[in-house]
């Protein structure tokens, strides 16, 4: 099936090797590591995430080339480059931030479900084939249900691994369902080759736009999107502060990176018919997210409301359809995922500290430590959309894209959605920097949560002053598509 193996091959799955070296070394160490040393596991998987970054940032660019590879199941193109990269380095923050997290930063298995849901991830963003995006899609969330519903000791961590479970087990299926019947239309599972073959076979259209409705069902679940969100501020809350953090960010960017290649490879025939229905779901996950964050009193239930929005405002890009737009969803992912990283790292430090997700026990943290006030202020204004900040240029580029493309009355709702949002995150910054602290003891912070936020903050500012070098990288990657 697959032929000789060309070194173009190997390249493609480079970071997929590099990241199965690391689980091999964690799970070796964990057995013979006495419980006293496991912190050492910590250790490992960062720098082993990290030369997985490095090794996939100097080998595993495919350049202008886009080809398919492995028997056609993987496509080898800078979307997936691109994408691979930004999944390592939310890995990478993530385990940062779960140093000295209770026990669970000493249990070896905490790693290994984290390093296969990021080899998951890895090969969702290049999957070509519908059996391939299934397998991808089944790598990530299995080991996202576990992770959600870690902390056996808490039952909202429990009751959150158990939701997380039986809705992605109902969508996925629902999904499968829908992928079942494009094979039997198409006769072929790859995505590349399948437009092609549903119009030769001349599918009737409201036949087509019902399966697509079926996969709709399913990818809308992984990035959160109005009505398929239903689950997000539950699990959000009960899972361990940095899997929420990876939650809401990498397995999102993942969902995004599956639904902009399945759209435009297979579905160009009802171009239009897809471009509404999303539109639509775009602008109902973009108030709905605002408004109800309005209400919301635990930062993570927020930061969960916050990301239906942010989902919305991603998915203008992609009812664009245009270079542009998948442009602009590539940035929007770059900038959304590291700052939620700096959010999550600060919300994280305070819990440790306060016992609490709660934003009235976030009052007064800028007398107690300048910095994490400053790092929450910086990432909740990017959040807003406020210049010159990364989430700023985020946000006029899939306006841009939705304006360029006819969708004007999308682009004025998501500026209107915007300003709401404004609100809730002002609120929050007005706890942390006017309202009088429970305590006036220093907030500790350990290094490696320091070198997370640190990372992820700097990132944010430089995606919005420095837009040059990021934004080349989406336009290749978009490029790649068309």
């Amino acid at each position: 099936m697959f032929g000789t193996i060309t070194p173009d091959m190997i390249l493609a799955i480079l970071p997929e090797i590099s990241l199965l070296v690391v689980l091999a070394i964690v799970f070796i160490v964990d057995l013979v590591l006495p419980e006293t040393r496991r912190g050492i596991l910590a250790v490992i998987t960062a720098v082993g995430l990290a030369a997985t970054f490095a090794l996939t940032l100097l080998y595993a660019n495919p350049g202008n080339s886009a080809e398919l590879v492995w028997g056609g199941m993987l496509r080898h193109d800078m979307l997936a480059y691109v994408a691979k990269l930004l999944f390592i380095f939310a890995s990478f923050i993530t385990v940062l931030l779960s140093v000295k997290l209770d026990n669970v930063w000493l249990k070896g298995e905490y790693y290994l479900l984290l390093l296969t849901s990021t080899i998951g991830m890895t090969l969702m963003a290049a999957s070509a084939d519908l059996v391939m995006l299934f397998l991808a899609i089944e790598t990530t969330s299995i080991p996202l249900y576990i992770l959600a519903g870690f902390m056996t000791g808490d039952n909202k961590s429990t009751e959150a691994g158990f939701k997380y479970l039986l809705f992605g087990a109902m969508t996925t299926a629902v999904m499968l369902y829908g992928f079942s019947l494009l094979f039997g239309f198409a006769g072929s599972s790859n995505l590349y080759v399948m437009a092609d073959a549903i119009s030769a076979g001349a599918v009737p259209g409201p036949v087509l736009v019902g399966t697509l409705v079926l996969v709709l069902l399913g990818l809308g679940f992984k990035v959160a999107i109005v009505p398929m969100h239903f689950w997000a501020p539950d699990v959000y809350e009960g899972a361990p502060t940095p899997v929420t953090a990876f939650l809401s960010t990498a397995s999102k960017a993942a969902g995004f990176m599956v639904l902009v290649r399945v759209m435009l490879a297979s579905f160009p025939n009802i171009l239009a018919d897809w471009q509404l229905m999303l539109g639509i779901l775009a602008a109902a996950s973009m108030f709905i997210g605002n408004v109800v964050a309005l209400t919301q009193k635990n930062i993570k239930r927020l930061l969960a409301y916050s990301g239906i929005a942010h989902a919305g405002y991603a998915l203008l890009g992609v009812v664009a359809a245009s270079e542009l737009g998948v442009a602009s969803v590539m940035y929007y992912l770059l900038v959304y995922v590291v700052t939620n990283m700096a959010a999550f790292g600060v919300v994280v430090i305070v819990a440790r500290v306060t016992g609490s997700d709660e934003v009235e026990d976030f009052a007064g943290l800028q007398r107690r430590s300048p910095m994490l006030a400053l790092v929450l202020l910086l990432a909740f204004l990017s959040l807003a959309g406020i210049p010159p900040l990364g989430g700023f240029i985020a946000k006029v580029l899939v306006f841009a894209a939705a304006v360029e493309a006819g969708f004007v009355w999308l682009a004025v709702l998501g500026v209107l959605a915007s300003i709401i949002g404004l609100y809730y995150y002002l609120i929050v910054l007005k706890v942390v920097y006017l309202d009088q602290p429970k305590s006036e003891e220093p907030v500790p912070v350990e290094r490696a949560h320091g070198v997370a936020i640190l990372a992820s903050v700097l990132l944010v500012l430089i995606l919005g002053v420095i837009i040059a070098p990021a934004y080349e990288w989406a336009i290749a990657a978009a490029g790649s598509l068309f």
